[in-house]
């Protein structure tokens, strides 16, 4: 680690755990950082699938005590390292080629109203393991800032995607989509994304709906459709965003008035489609492209083509899965850059800041 920083080349090794707890995503990424422009290359990939026991305590951790929480923060941090280091050995990387870790961390709590946010995946027993720079806690100061703390993936759409299409669609455990606006970048969550249908499909014990098949055998419950429809989230304009909370407060009350599992998945595609289709009519958006796990739900993005009539593009499967890791590690170098890793006019941000929490490891 004793090596000097080169500002144009930044290896990074980006972590990402996303709201549907489908496991960490590790990306390993070069970026070469050439005037005004940014090229980067994906060297290696792995998703680690979390064990049942981190599993479980992440699926209730609204409802632990604060010392439990910490606890778990601990062994995400531990279940991080430990991962991190048999990526290193396994492909044979150059430890000290490598900058830095930018670590997203788990979403416990997202409430920019009330001036937090909350990642867990101690980035100290990350740095301290693993022995590499870490930065992690990328949300906070921008919620401090007056912001939603969220999206901040935009940035990473633009600088490394920017040529693909007019605007970029991630279905993860939530929906977010970032496009170009007056020559400013707006972006947000739009609704609900995976995590309702992986938590209907739970109850059957599958860990999602493969390709929407059950949801395709389903009917619309149309009533429920239009009291969805009405949630207050769908009405207020950027920025917004959600989560989990507001799915256990909103959301599920009125979709569990629906007892078939096939028409509850059959109704939330429908919704998922309908809010994405009329914002990209609506913003008069041609082309979107569409990663996150969603992107490879057959049915949702033929329900979503079938309403929007623009061009849907859906790249390899290595982009769709580690898109955001890789958009981490960006926001990773961009830090090291000393560069900013916000755009205010998505989060709402009184200023763009370069966000993070640093953690040195010994020299």
């Amino acid at each position: 680690m004793n090596k000097q920083l080169n500002k144009n080349k930044i290896e990074i090794i980006g972590l990402m755990s996303g709201t549907s707890l489908d496991g960490l995503d590790i990306a390993h990424v070069i970026f070469n950082f050439k005037d005004e422009a940014v090229d980067f290359k994906l060297v290696n990939y792995q998703t680690i699938p979390y064990t049942a026991s981190i599993l479980t305590q992440l699926q209730n951790a609204t409802n632990l005590s604060v010392p439990e929480i910490l606890i778990l923060d601990k062994q995400i941090g531990n279940f991080y390292a430990e991962n991190v280091n048999e990526f290193i050995l396994y492909n044979r990387i150059d430890k000290t080629k490598i900058d830095a870790i930018a670590s997203h961390g788990q979403t416990i709590f997202h409430q920019p109203q009330n001036g937090f946010t909350y990642q867990i995946g101690c980035g100290a027993t990350l740095a301290f393991k693993t022995n590499i720079d870490v930065i992690n806690d990328f949300r906070t100061l921008d919620v401090v800032a007056g912001g939603q703390g969220a999206p901040l993936v935009p940035i990473g759409d633009f600088n490394l995607f920017g040529q693909k299409a007019n605007s970029f669609l991630n279905i993860g455990g939530f929906t977010n989509i970032s496009f170009k606006k007056n020559n400013q970048i707006i972006a947000f969550d739009i609704c609900a994304g995976n995590l309702p249908l992986n938590e209907t499909v739970k109850s059957i014990g599958l860990l999602y709906d493969k390709n929407g098949a059950l949801a395709r055998s389903g009917e619309i419950d149309f009533s429920v459709l239009k009291e969805l429809q009405k949630l207050e989230h769908f009405h207020k304009i950027p920025p917004k965003s959600l989560g989990t909370e507001w799915l256990e407060s909103s959301y599920y009350p009125i979709l569990n008035k629906i007892d078939s599992l096939e028409n509850k998945l059959r109704t939330i595609v429908e919704h998922t489609a309908i809010e994405i289709s009329k914002i990209l009519q609506q913003e008069k958006i041609e082309s979107v492209y569409i990663t996150g796990g969603g992107a490879k739900n057959n049915f949702l993005i033929e329900r979503i083509q079938n309403l929007y009539k623009g061009n849907c593009i859906v790249p390899s499967d290595e982009i769709i899965d580690y898109k955001e890791a890789i958009i981490f590690a960006f926001l990773g170098a961009r830090y090291l850059r000393d560069e900013t890793t916000t755009v205010k006019s998505v989060t709402g941000a009184e200023t763009e800041v370069c966000s993070g929490t640093f953690y040195k490891t010994k020299k």
